[in-house]
């Protein structure tokens, strides 16, 4: 019988009947897909623990032989990275949750996204581990995603006048979310309802962990006014750009506070 083999993360598990589940992963190989668990809820063996949230494992799945259209069958799934301290810790579950609604929201079925798993992979990683500040792995996952999405903010000049952030006078600029850009004092538009104030360090900070990514990001400190800030304008323009509101992001700011 025809199927595939992948590396995966699960995104979601949802019961269906009594003994089965429909469970959508994040696969290595085919991006994102979704698979039947035929008596998972009865067979604990046959998948060892592996459908928990956010675990990476190898799946292999097999396609209907009389169905065309059906759901292919989950017929193995062996734990690779259970990512346990994600789970056991409230707030590093609700960043991972964010993530992940995220990106299940963004992509498409059947569509190979490699850049977004390994930007997935490498920031539950590092939140399991805790080397990096949770905080700061939020804000280089979000802006990571925006940058391989194609809507990253321009962090770089004016979005008017176009001078360069480091020729402004003033610390603080105007950033608007709903057109992806900041403006200089002179430029911003004060009557505007999708902006808000930022200093320029916290915009130059983001356009640094964007251009350097996972491995370099435990380098930079961000004050606590630029966690601030940095929290406050993406998780303004993440859902702003996509067009919905995330229930995860709700759950998170509640822990996080």
């Amino acid at each position: 019988m025809a199927g595939f083999t992948s590396d995966a993360i699960l995104f979601r598990k949802i019961e269906y009947g009594d003994h089965d589940y429909i469970i959508t992963f994040l696969t290595e190989n085919l991006g994102k897909v979704s698979v039947m668990a035929k008596n998972a809820k009865k067979s604990v063996k046959r998948f060892q623990g592996a459908l928990d949230p956010f675990s990476v494992m190898n799946i292999e799945c097999t396609y209907s032989k009389t169905r065309k259209n059906a759901l292919p069958f989950l017929m193995s799934a062996r734990l690779e990275e259970p990512f346990a301290g994600i789970r056991t810790d409230a707030v590093k579950t609700g960043y991972a949750s964010y993530w992940i609604e995220i990106l299940n929201s963004y992509l498409e079925a059947d569509k190979e996204q490699i850049e977004l798993y390994r930007l997935l992979i490498d920031s539950l990683a590092a939140l399991d581990k805790g080397l990096i500040a949770k905080e700061v792995l939020n804000l280089l996952f979000q802006i990571r995603f925006m940058t391989i999405a194609g809507f990253s903010p321009d962090f770089v000049c004016c979005g008017k006048c176009r001078v360069p952030i480091d020729r402004i006078r003033e610390g603080n600029v105007v950033f608007d979310f709903k057109d992806g850009r900041f403006f200089c004092g002179k430029c911003a538009d004060r009557t505007s309802e999708t902006g808000i104030r930022v200093s320029k360090g916290t915009l130059k900070q983001l356009f640094w962990i964007n251009n350097n990514g996972i491995q370099k990001a435990e380098r930079i400190r961000f004050s606590p006014v630029s966690i601030r800030e940095g929290e406050k304008l993406l998780e303004a323009f993440v859902p702003c750009h996509m067009g919905r509101e995330f229930k995860s992001l709700g759950f998170l700011r509640r822990v996080r506070s």
